[in-house]
This record gives C-alpha cells, structure tokens and sequence, in this order.
C-alpha cells in the first residue's frame, strides 16, 4: 500500500479497501448458503388442514355487552321518568324508601355480582347506581331544598358525588366505570362555587386553573388509563380557558392577569418535564403564557411606542434557553471556509434547530431537559419573529418609497415620505433581533442577522425621518458595505459552527456493495460492488453569506438609484459610485454574482449616458447615436475578458442597449440608417473573434443591409434591385464557397435564396413596368442564369432561371398574341386545339416518356 499519500486520501483508500473485502465476504457466504440449498435440500411436508372456524354473526362477549347496555339504560330511563313523574303522587316516607331502596341496591348489587364474575354485568347495575344518586341529588334539591341556590347546591352536589364516586370505584377497583365519572364530577365544584359566589372573569379562570391542577396531578399519578384520560381532557380544556383569560387579562388588566398566566405556565412546564413526549408543545405554551404575563407588565409600565420591544424582548430572553453545543469545529477567521455547513436542517453532533437530536448543551438552562429547553425557545423565537414582522413596514417604506415616485425626475422636488408617524422603536427591534441571531453560530442565523442588518440600514431614514441627502448617502454606503460583504463575507462567517471535520466522509453502512438479484444457475455471474454514492453536501458557508448580501446590496442600489433621481448631481453620483462597485464585484467575485454584476454594471453605463445625454440636451436621435458607445464598450471589453459567462453576459447585455439605441433612432430614418451602419461596424469587430465569429458575422451583414435599405427608403429609391443586389450578390458569394467545401452541396441551399431575392422581386416589377429596359435585363440575366445551371446540372439555377425567362417571355409576347388572335377568323382558335389535341394523342406515350426522361434529368442535378 502506498504510505506516501495525504491521511485524509489514506483514509478514503483503506476504507475503499474494507468494503471491498466486506463485499467479497458477503458474495461467499451467500453462495454457499446457495449450495446448501441446492445440495441438501429438505422435503417439504404436506400441512394436516387446519378446521376452517364457522362464521358467526357476533361474539358472545358482544351479545352479552349489547344486552346489557340495553338494560342498563332502560332502567336508567325508568328511574328517570319515576323521579319526573311518579314522584309527586307519593308520600315522603315513601319517596325516601323508594330511593334508598333502589340505590342502595343498585350499589350493593355488583359487589356480588363481580364475586361470581360477571363483571360486565356488575359495571351496568353500577352505572345504573351511579345515575341513581345523581336523581337522588336532584329529589333532594326539589323537596328538602328548594330554596337553595341551584349553582351553589349543584357545585356542593358534585362535590359530593366526586367524593362519594372515588370512594365507591377505590372499593371496587374492578369497576372501570365509577373513577372516571368522579373525575368528570370533579371538574364542577370549583368553577360553579365561583359562578354562585358571583365572581368575575378573572375568578373563573382561577377555579379553572386549580381544577386543571388537580387534573394535571391525576394525570401524573393515576394508573388507571380512563382516568388519565378524563383527566387530561378537564385539564386542557379548563386549562386552556384560564390561559385564555389571562391573555385577555393581559391586554386589559396587565396586573390581574400576569398572576394567572405565571402560575399556569409553572403548572403547564410541571407538566412538560414529567411527561417527555408533551415536553415541546407544553413548554411552548408555558413559554408563550410567560412572554404574555411579562410583556403586559411591561406594556402597563412603558409609552405606547415601547409595547412590542417590551414584548421582544421577554421572547428573546426566553429564546436563550436554548444553548448548543459550541464544542463542534467552526470557521477560522475571515478568509476559512470549511467543507461543510451548520444550518436548520443539518445533522450531525453540533447542530442546532428543531429538527437536530443529540445536542448537548452547557450553561445555566443545562439542567433543562431538551424538550422543554426546545419548547421555550420556539416559543421566545416566534415572539421574537412576530415582532420582526411588526417591525418590516419602515423597510418596505424605505426600499419601494423611491420607485414609487410621484414626482418628474431630477425636478428637486421630493415625494412626500410614507408611514412617517410609525413608531421609530421598530428599528430598536430589528436591531435586537439581529444582535440575537448574530450571536447563534449557525448558517441561517448569521443569514437572517445579516438580512436583518440590512433592513435596519434601509428602515432609518423612514424611523428617525432623515432628510433626503442622509437618506442617499445611507442608502449608498448600505449598497456598498453588502456588495462589499458579498465579495468577502470572511467577516460574516466567522465563528460558525460547522457540521463535521474537514476530510473524506467515512462510508455509512448503506454504501456498502450489495450484490445484484441472481439468476438460476449462473447467480454470480454478473456480479460486482456498487460503488459508494456521493453524498449531498450542504450550501458553503460563502456562498450563502455572500448571496445574502449581494441580493440586499441590489435592492439598496435599486433604491438609491430611484431616489437620486430628484437631483442631478446626485444621478451622476449615484450611477457613477454603482458603475464603479458593480465593475469591483464582476472583477472580484465569485460564481452567479460576477454575471450578475457585470450585467448591472452594462446597465450603470448604459444610465450615465443616459443622464450626460439628457444633462446636455440632445434629442432622441442623437441620444441613441450615444448609447451606442455601450454595446462598443462591451465589444471592447469582452474581447479582453477570458470567455466565459461573465463576458458572455456583458456583451449580451451591450447587445439589448443597441437595440434600445435602434428604437429611439426609429423616429429619424437618416439617424436609424446610420445607427444600423454603426451596429454593424461593432458587430464586424466582434467577428474577429474566433468564438463570435458565426453569430457576429451574420449580425453585422444584417444590419448592414438594413442600413442600406433605410438609406436607400430615405432617398426615396423605389428600384427593387437596389434592395435586393445587396443580398443576392454576397450571398451567391457564400453559396460558392459552400459548393467548393462541399461538392455534395444541394444547389437549392447554395443558391436558391440569393436568386430569389432578385428574380422574384424584379418579376413582380417587370409585369407591371410598362417601360421595355427592366424586362429586357431580367430575361438577359434569367437566360444567363438558365445556361448557367445547364452548363454546370445546377437543378436551383435551371429552374428559377427558366421559369423567369419563361414568364418574362410570356409578358413581352402577351400584346402580340392577343392582336394576332383578334386578327383571325374566330373558327380558326377551336380549328387549332383540336389539332393540337390530336397530335398530343397520336404521340401520348412517346411524351409520356420524355416528361420521365426530363425529370429523371432533373433529379440527377444537384
């Protein structure tokens, strides 16, 4: 083995190396389990049938429960209507003997019932027993106390029943019935004692919160899983609507509502470090009631302008709970850049967010355990981000205000400022959010403190309403310090935390080569180890740090572009110092951005012009000879840039300022024509090129010829030869030299589209021109053409040149033809084409053949 490479090569060597000897094990041990198989194969033994059980419409168990339940409710039905009906017709000595008779039976009954094992039926007798002391409690409140209050006697009631239900289902454990519904009772006494005393809202929710205490211990502690049950649906439903109260309280009583959304929070997080799987979303709730408790008290105590901050802070606070583990490898310094990432979805022993498992923690909130830990922090985080976004109005104010100008340009007028009375602490807010997220060393945190940064830098003019020249000067040096930050975000990255050491990943048991399906008799024959797959890696650290603040860097250069438009100097100064920090970023930076920049750069030159040419006062038409100092620029300097995307991208963009150029010179067809001349001068300069060759060469023979062609419009030149010998000529020149490359070349593309340009056109004008000259040319050149294509079996030239002589022909002798038909006799004409039609049949085959003969002659012509 080679000991002379790098460790880390090493490494990737030697466990290359393992895993093909891992491979090559599990191909040997898989064979000969095949030839096990194959030699000693056992002997199947026929299975004695299993007796197929007969269908039954239901169980036993279920018939017996079914009747039951039917019974039970018929009796209960029957006490029902007795106590509501039949009560009144008897006397009190028999009315208490009744009830005492039949509950007391009711009761005793399943203590001999589950002695003999038959629980169900004890469980109906019971419910039936249960129903009959809530009738009892009813009777009695009708005769004996009817005078009672009925929310006080009804919360003393339930008190009772609760009492009397817990100690009847602890005597008979084997009843799953009775406990339950003494938990159910036992969520009345306290709020219908409170309801009777005639407290308030705040009262209520404090009788609900001391129930759902007592629900929260039952939880805890009981072992039956119906009472535990029961006993988390009381606590969270009467739970929650003391949580509700006391944020409610929170907005209008700060002082009686902190209390209750405190305790219920140390009830709610008691909860959540007993029960692990309820940690995250009980601390969360307890996190959220803390924030609202905290911040009210603070709300009270603070001006108006102060309540979110207040609240923010109470979030960020608790946020600090959580603390991840700074043990992991993080970035050197300014220039570090490791091989992986740290971010929200990343895995790996130092990460840290919501989906992240194994991080340990140190600091005060260490003996936390990590649900509840990551419980609160989402909590604070979304308190916190809430805030944020009560904060973002004074940026969208501060970035979209200037586009939306309502004001002509350079006027030195200023639009008036939008959302000007919002409250400046906004800007407190985004700064404390961003100072939070900086000190989390994480990708996304760092992402989301930059992109705060920048929002805070955008958001001051609008929050401490700055006058225009500070506003343009913070609005550039923001531009500046984020494009700068894109070219090197070293500063922004340092002290991350990445994801893992640098080095070759170690392969997961999932990378190791697992030999394919076998067919029978030749199961290895194919066989060979799969090779590890490359792993997914994360975004680089740069790259998204970079990105960041290249996009905020644009839309800080877009706005102050937009707002340095009331003055003039301040246009010039504005494009000028963008011009100049694009240029640094497509020289200096890295992927995307230097195309990116290179194209704003083209778009900066193409606004200075723009702006000298409006300062100085030309017209449409001289500004578009201007703008073409632009796409020559570009020419020029991406025939000193190494090709790739960047000079690719510059000379595109100069290539959409020419065209730009060509329409505002459309108005004056002189200064298009000349425009057009000059494109063609910058794209014929372009074609020495090697790799713009084909694509330049093409451009400037078009506009050249457009050039003409204006040229000719303007001199008012209505011969169609003139527009078209410009195209025919060079490109019969084009068509010769692809025929001497390729003698294989169809005429048709070599030089059909030259000859058509001509022929056709003069065509048209010679059938109209009443004048001898032009048909005479046109049947001179198309005779030439026709010989041409004889001479040399040129199919393109024999036929566009025979058919336009033969037509030009036919133009010239039409007026003779006509006089020398009205000349003769008129049974001459119809004497004549019957003879004609009549040598035509005699020799049918014979011409039959020589169409064949001239055809077949064509089609050989190339």
């Amino acid at each position: 083995m080679d000991t002379s490479l790098p460790p880390a090569d090493e490494l990737v060597l030697v466990d290359r190396e393992l895993a093909q000897l891992d491979a090559r094990r599990t191909q040997l041990l898989a064979r000969r389990a095949w030839l096990i198989r194959a030699l000693y194969a056992p002997v199947p033994t026929a299975a004695a049938p299993r007796p197929r059980p007969g269908v039954t419409d239901s169980t036993p168990r279920s018939a017996q429960n079914i009747l039951l339940t039917l019974g039970g409710t018929l009796l209960t039905i029957a006490a029902v209507a007795f106590t509501l009906v039949s009560w009144g017709s008897m006397g009190i000595g028999g009315r208490a003997a009744v009830l005492l008779v039949v509950t007391s039976a009711a009761l005793a009954a399943p203590v001999a019932l589950l002695r003999r094992g038959l629980v169900s039926t004890g469980e109906s007798v019971a419910a039936l027993g249960l129903v009959l002391m809530v009738l009892d409690a009813y009777a009695l409140h009708r005769v004996a106390l009817a005078e009672t209050d009925g929310l006080a006697y009804a919360a003393v009631a339930s008190a009772v029943l609760a009492g009397a239900w817990t100690a009847y289902g602890s005597v008979l454990p084997r009843l799953r019935i009775p406990l339950p519904v003494a938990v159910a009772a036992a969520q009345l006494p306290l709020p219908l004692g409170v309801l009777a005393a005639g407290g308030g809202p705040t009262a209520f929710a404090w009788a609900a919160l001391v129930t759902a205490a007592a629900d929260a211990a039952a939880v805890l502690w009981a072992r039956p899983a119906a009472v535990r049950i029961t006993a988390a649906t009381g606590a969270s439903a009467l739970g929650g609507w003391s949580l509700l109260t006391g944020f409610w309280l929170s907005l209008t009583s700060p002082w009686s509502g902190a209390p209750l959304l405190l305790t219920g929070a140390a009830l709610t997080l008691y909860v959540a470090w007993r029960r692990p799987p309820l940690a995250t979303a009980a601390s969360a709730l307890a996190g959220l009631a803390t924030v609202a408790a905290l911040g009210g008290l603070l709300r009270a105590a603070l001006p108006t302008e102060w309540e979110v901050p207040g609240y923010v802070l109470c979030g960020l606070a608790l946020a600090s709970v959580w603390r991840p583990d700074t043990s992991g490898p993080s970035t050197a310094g300014a220039g570090t850049a490791g091989p992986s990432t740290a971010g929200a979805g990343t895995a790996g022993p130092s990460t840290a967010g919501a989906g992240t498992a194994g991080a340990s923690t140190a600091g005060p909130s260490a003996w936390l355990p990590r649900g509840v830990r990551l419980g609160l922090a989402a909590a604070g985080a979304g308190v916190a981000a809430l805030g944020t976004l009560w904060a973002l109005p004074p940026v969208g104010a501060g970035l979209l205000g200037p586009v939306a100008r309502t004001t002509a340009a350079w006027s030195g007028e200023h639009a008036e400022r939008a959302l000007s009375s919002y409250p400046a602490t906004a800007a407190l807010v985004l700064l404390v959010v961003a100072a939070a997220l900086a000190a989390v060393p994480r990708l996304w945190a760092r992402c989301g403190a930059l992109a705060l940064v920048w929002a805070l830098l955008t958001a001051l003019p609008v929050s401490l309403d700055l006058p225009y020249a500070a506003t343009l000067a913070l609005q550039l040096l923001t531009a500046a310090a984020a494009l700068w930050l894109a070219v090197r975000p070293g500063p922004a990255a340092r002290g991350l935390r990445l994801a893992g050491a640098p080095g070759a990943p170690a392969m997961s048991p999932t990378d190791r080569p697992v030999p394919p399906a076998s067919a029978p008799g030749t199961p290895w024959g194919t066989w060979a180890p799969r090779r590890p797959q490359a792993q997914a890696t994360a975004v680089e650290p740069r790259t998204a740090l970079g990105w960041s603040a290249y996009v905020g860097g644009l839309a800080s250069a877009v706005s102050a572009l937009a707002l340095a438009l009331d003055v003039r100097g301040a246009t010039f100064v504005s494009l000028g110092l963008l011009l100049g920090l694009l240029t640094a970023v497509a020289v200096l930076g890295e992927g995307g951005r230097r195309t990116v920049s290179a194209c704003g750069a083209v778009l900066a030159a193409t606004g200075l012009v723009l702006a000298a040419a409006a300062a100085i006062g030309f017209e449409d038409h001289w500004t578009a000879l201007a703008l073409l100092l632009v796409p020559a620029a570009t020419a020029a300097v991406g025939a000193r840039t190494r090709p790739g995307a960047v000079a690719l991208t510059v000379e595109i963009t100069g290539a959409s300022v020419g065209l730009l150029a060509l329409g505002i010179a459309a108005s004056r067809p002189a200064f298009l024509a000349l425009a057009l001349a000059l494109g063609g001068v910058i794209a014929a300069a372009t074609a020495v090129r090697p790799e713009r060759r084909r694509f330049a060469s093409w451009t400037a023979a078009a506009l050249f010829l457009l050039a003409t062609w204006v040229r000719l419009a303007v001199s008012e030149v209505t011969t169609p030869e003139a527009y078209t010998l410009p195209v025919t000529l060079p490109a019969l020149a084009v068509g010769f030299l692809r025929r001497r490359r390729d003698p294989e070349a169809s005429s048709w593309a070599a030089y059909g589209p030259g000859l058509a340009a001509t022929l056709l056109p003069s065509l048209v004008a010679a059938w109209t021109d009443p004048d001898w000259v032009r048909p005479l040319l046109l049947g001179v050149a198309a005779l030439v053409v026709t010989l041409l294509g004889a001479r040399f079996r040129l199919q393109a030239l024999l036929v566009l040149g025979g058919a336009t002589l033969a037509l030009d022909g036919l133009h010239e002798l039409a007026p003779y033809v006509v006089q020398v038909v009205g000349a003769l006799p008129r049974w001459l004409p119809p004497a004549l084409a019957g003879l004609l039609l009549l040598a035509v049949g005699a020799t049918y085959e014979q011409r039959l053949r020589d169409a064949r003969r001239m055809r077949e002659r064509l089609a050989r012509m190339r």
